[in-house]
């Protein structure tokens, strides 16, 4: 799966996996908000990888989690959804806007393929000091490099380079920095 072949998404293993993770969202949104410890904790024990100093509010959504690796110093607003079939890697000093998603996972367009429930997964990559505006959308085998601020409701559909602002959709470089 995080290898970018081609995978039956209904597999009992993946279905077993995504349920446990579920499981593990289901009490990590459903903790008090001021218990930021054991929020921290369970986020830790689920995600691929994590740095010092990170936030998420809640409510949060993955499918594995443990594909989800973030730096030092990242914040989520508000209902972040990542669709981690791949890798989603992120850099220090990422800062997430509310209703953002990120996804991975892509499905064929023939109906053959798509009716056996085949897809396959392309990794994000997010660089260091990025700032994501709400409502974004980050599509598979997007890399957006350091320096980088996302204007709010744009959707990615390409790699934007380091040191630059880009928005729209598709999201596109409207000033360098």
């Amino acid at each position: 799966m995080t290898g970018g072949e081609m995978f039956e998404a209904s597999h009992p293993g993946l279905i077993t996996r995504l349920i446990e993770t579920r499981k593990l969202i289901r009490k990590f949104n459903d903790l008090p908000p001021e218990n930021l410890e054991e929020q921290r904790t369970l986020l830790g024990s689920l995600l691929g990888s994590v740095g010092k100093n990170f936030h998420f509010n809640q409510p949060f959504r993955c499918d594995y989690g443990s594909n989800i690796h973030i730096g030092d110093n990242f914040f989520a607003n508000f209902n972040l959804t990542i669709l981690d079939e791949a890798e989603v890697r992120m850099g220090d000093n990422v800062f997430i806007g509310p209703n953002v998603s990120i996804y991975t996972a892509c499905h064929p367009v023939d109906d053959e393929r798509s009716n056996q429930a085949l897809e396959w997964a392309e990794p994000v990559t997010i660089g260091n000091s990025v700032w994501i505006g709400g409502g974004v959308t980050v599509v598979p085998g997007v890399t957006i490099g350091d320096r980088v601020v996302i204007g709010a409701g744009s959707v990615v559909t390409r790699d934007i380079p380091s040191d630059t602002v880009a928005a729209g959709n598709p999201a596109r470089v409207i000033k360098r920095l």
